[in-house]
């Protein structure tokens, strides 16, 4: 794999430091497990949901934290006691703990665990300094006449 390195973005642009940071971090040699596997789905322009495979997880032994931009979801399998004796097991038990990068400005608005599925939904809430607005065009009269206004 061919190393990059961003420090130049450091140098010569202000303010994309974490935009370099999340190049950095995709492009880690460390693969994150595919299990549990999930979906990300795109549910209208500024809605998002994440679904994941939790089948045999109860709702306590899940868990799922936001923190700096960061979503982590991790699932904790109890220690079964008794003495199973499988002839084949491919329903995988064993914990995970897996992250997703949350773009600037989504939040989690809750999340819902039906029929194996965790369902986490995510909304995306631009401010209102951030979303485009229309600026109105005053005619060249208009400002000649604010200007006579103000001299009188």
């Amino acid at each position: 794999m061919t190393a990059y390195d961003f420090s130049p973005l450091y140098r010569s642009a202000i303010g994309i430091d974490r935009l370099a940071q999340l190049m950095e971090n995709t492009l880690r040699t460390d693969t994150q497990p595919s299990y549990p596997p999930y979906n990300i789905e795109l549910v209208d322009e500024n809605s998002y949901r994440i679904t994941m495979a939790v089948a045999g997880f109860a709702q306590a032994e899940v868990e799922i934290d936001v923190e700096n931009d960061t979503l982590t979801v991790a699932g904790s399998k109890a220690k079964e006691e008794g003495t199973q004796r499988y002839l084949h097991q491919g329903i995988a038990a064993r914990s995970f703990q897996r992250q997703f990068q949350l773009s600037d400005h989504v939040k989690v608005k809750g999340a819902r665990m039906e029929n194996g599925l965790l369902h986490i939904e995510l909304q995306r809430e631009i401010p209102e300094a951030l979303k485009p607005r229309r600026i109105a065009i005053e005619s060249g009269d208009d400002s000649q006449r604010v200007i006579d206004d103000q001299a009188a």
